[in-house]
């Protein structure tokens, strides 16, 4: 146990250094009020900066052949279980494609769905060599698909100009390509207009 003046100089030394702002007067001046609120100065922290991971360029990309399908895996064979997969997929996201379901509810779904493994058709064009191209969409870029046919052979068909049809359990959806030109990441934020000016 300390004595009170032992006492008192200790609480005059801490009050001191908790307040170095304060001259000796407004101490004790404050002691008075039998209340003492404490300065805290605390050293500001340098913020670290965040490192943002870089992805690939498209350059990079392209010299990586990332999107590139080799020539032994082009066979239609190989992708008809991802095709199986699409339409479980499309099954789910249209809550079982029921005989009732509404033609325009589907269609909102279609738009926005993955249409990686979907079997489609070009129906119209203004190439006629594009008409009649059927197969599975392996690859779905900003501007074209890349569709395996049931010949084995990998075709890329451009969006523009083009109308893709899309069957699923007796469900016939068109697709305009001059309308769709964009990602797939993209297009499933994209609000569609139910009404508008259709041409190839």
């Amino acid at each position: 146990p300390q004595g009170s003046e032992e006492a008192k100089a200790f609480v005059n030394a801490f009050l001191k250094r908790s307040m170095p702002k304060k001259k000796d007067e407004a101490i004790q001046d404050i002691l008075t009020r039998k209340a003492v609120v404490l300065e805290h100065y605390s050293k500001k922290k340098a913020k670290q900066k965040r490192k943002k991971t870089k992805g690939f360029t498209a350059k990079q990309r392209r010299e990586m052949r990332l999107f590139e399908i080799e020539p032994e895996q082009q066979r239609y064979t190989i992708f008809l279980p991802l095709h199986e997969l699409w339409k479980q997929y499309i099954r789910d996201l249209c809550h079982g494609l029921k005989p009732d379901a509404q033609p325009h509810m589907v269609q909102s779904k279609l738009l926005k769905a993955d249409l990686h493994g979907a079997i489609v058709t070009v129906t119209k064009s203004k190439c006629p060599s594009y008409v009649g191209i059927t197969g599975i969409i392996l690859q779905e870029f900003k501007h074209v698909f890349k569709i395996i046919t049931k010949e084995d052979k990998l075709k890329v068909v451009p969006k523009l100009n083009n109308v893709f049809s899309l069957e699923i359990d007796g469900f016939i959806s068109y697709i305009y390509g001059s309308k769709f030109q964009l990602r797939a990441s993209e297009r499933s934020a994209k609000k569609f207009k139910l009404k508008g000016t259709i041409d190839l």
